[in-house]
């Protein structure tokens, strides 16, 4: 509630590990409570943890490092360093950025298979028919760990299905089927595919449709702000002559967004990405997106 203190509620909703029963929770909420006030302070969470950190205090040092040099490397992107820089040295920074991540979600998987299996362990271990409690409260690990388990949960007969991802998979599930059956009718046929040479693509470049789709999952305390930076993103872009249409999709998440957007062709869309208020918006998803954004781009035959 934001009065500087944890109570046992607010404490069992943060920390319950869906391991630890409720009296195993009250337990440690009295054993961390040493003033005896029945509420936790930041002095008493420190002085509990601190006593078990063992390696973890030399990890934890070390990432607060990481967040302080990796946010002073980002501050590069949003000044006008790189608005200024060549496109090669733009591209770069891009690689840069990218690479970071990559390794970053790396050690995450590490770090969530870790947990999962430890928790999974002890879960096994005490065989306890005391019904332990949930944790209420996601933390961004967690969100991560089950977005990659629903984005491989294509099937009903999966052993992580649930009804709750039913109606947004839906959708996928038909795309996929339909693929499925136009593989089966392809395997069916004796049919020869010639990959085409790079100068017929770029020759035919101008008629070929760009539909981009662009998914964002934003921070929650950041979301009007970034509603307030999406239509001004949107309204400036449906006014450039290569943009055909733009449309943007609300997911059941409040933080989850998906924008699509049909352009003339590529270079309409490549041009579109060099304006300044495309820029804005992207330097601005910096603060605002809790991960970086999806982009999926397909050229469509035809004229508009």
């Amino acid at each position: 509630s934001d009065d500087g203190k944890l109570s046992f509620d607010e404490f069992k909703a943060y920390f319950a590990d869906g391991v630890l029963s409720g009296e195993e929770l009250h337990e440690l909420f009295h054993t961390i409570d040493t003033h005896n006030t029945g509420n936790l302070d930041t002095e008493e969470l420190c002085e509990y943890f601190s006593q078990h950190l063992g390696e973890y205090e030399n990890v934890l040092s070390v990432l607060e490092e990481l967040n302080i040099i990796i946010l002073k490397a980002m501050d590069k992107t949003k000044t006008d360093d790189y608005q200024e820089a060549s496109n090669f040295e733009q591209f770069v920074t891009r690689f840069l950025l990218k690479e970071t991540l990559n390794q970053l979600q790396s050690l995450q998987s590490s770090l969530e298979c870790a947990m999962e299996t430890t928790e999974e362990q002890t879960r096994q271990e005490r065989q306890d028919p005391t019904k332990p409690e949930v944790l209420s409260i996601q933390w961004p690990g967690k969100r991560a760990a089950r977005r990659l388990q629903r984005n491989n949960s294509l099937s009903p007969n999966s052993p992580h299905f649930s009804t709750g991802w039913i109606e947004e998979d839906s959708q996928w599930m038909t795309q996929i089927n339909k693929l499925q059956k136009l593989i089966d009718r392809l395997e069916k046929k004796d049919l020869k595919l010639e990959p085409f040479e790079e100068e017929i693509l770029e020759e035919n470049a101008k008629s070929h449709i760009m539909i981009v789709q662009r998914q964002m999952s934003v921070i929650e305390e950041a979301i009007e702000e970034f509603r307030l930076a999406l239509k001004q993103y949107v309204e400036s872009s449906s006014t450039q002559g290569g943009c055909l249409h733009v449309s943007i999709q609300k997911l059941p998440s409040d933080s989850c967004f998906i924008i699509y957007e049909f352009w003339e062709n590529s270079n309409a869309w490549n041009s579109h990405l060099q304006m300044n208020y495309s820029k804005t918006f992207q330097r601005s998803n910096v603060d605002f997106l809790e991960t970086p954004e999806l982009i999926t781009t397909m050229l469509v035959p035809g004229k508009y």
